[in-house]
């Protein structure tokens, strides 16, 4: 058994939406609402039969009714609500001062320092290391060199050694 239909209205603009459904979530749903518009009193069950007869005939679709004439309409516009009186106010303070930078600009400058000290003496131990790899190069150099010598003295002080041994062994 169908459940019986009920007409419920809301406000659009200058028009008042109808529509006939079963529920109110079914009539949030047709006017395309995600908001309860029920419960901050937007939206209302309509039992007047001259506006429940339009909706009744196409149950489920919106049908929208102009609220008053396009007279009625502009000379709302015209006359907006009037705006509370500024003395009605609270008075308001003061703007807060500007907080200060001295801290962030002290801040930035340390840290300016810093990074420029890290790079000076970094430059500096480049240096220093680029110094000690030469004198590293100069020092296996002459090293290999006294070593070649060495090698030299010591396979003709063994040649000699053993010429004298096999002399020796002759004799």
């Amino acid at each position: 058994m169908a459940r019986k239909l009920k007409v419920f209205r809301t406000a659009i603009g200058f028009h008042d939406a109808y529509v006939a459904t079963p529920s109110r979530t079914a009539a949030l749903e047709a006017w395309g609402s995600d908001k309860n518009l029920f419960a901050s009193g937007r939206a209302e069950e309509v039992t007047d039969p001259a506006l429940t007869a339009a909706p009744l005939a196409d149950p489920g679709k919106v049908v929208k009714l102009r609220r008053g004439s396009s007279a009625d309409n502009m000379a709302a516009l015209a006359n907006p609500t009037p705006a509370r009186r500024r003395d009605m106010r609270k008075p308001s303070r003061p703007p807060a001062p500007r907080p200060s930078r001295a801290a962030l600009d002290k801040a930035e400058a340390e840290l300016e320092r810093a990074e420029a000290s890290l790079a000076s003496e970094l430059e500096a131990i480049d240096a220093e290391l680029e110094e000690l790899r030469k004198r590293r190069r100069a020092l296996v150099d002459e090293h290999r060199q006294r070593i070649g010598r060495s090698r030299d003295d010591l396979d003709d002080a063994r040649a000699d050694y053993e010429a004298a041994v096999a002399r020796w062994r002759e004799s």
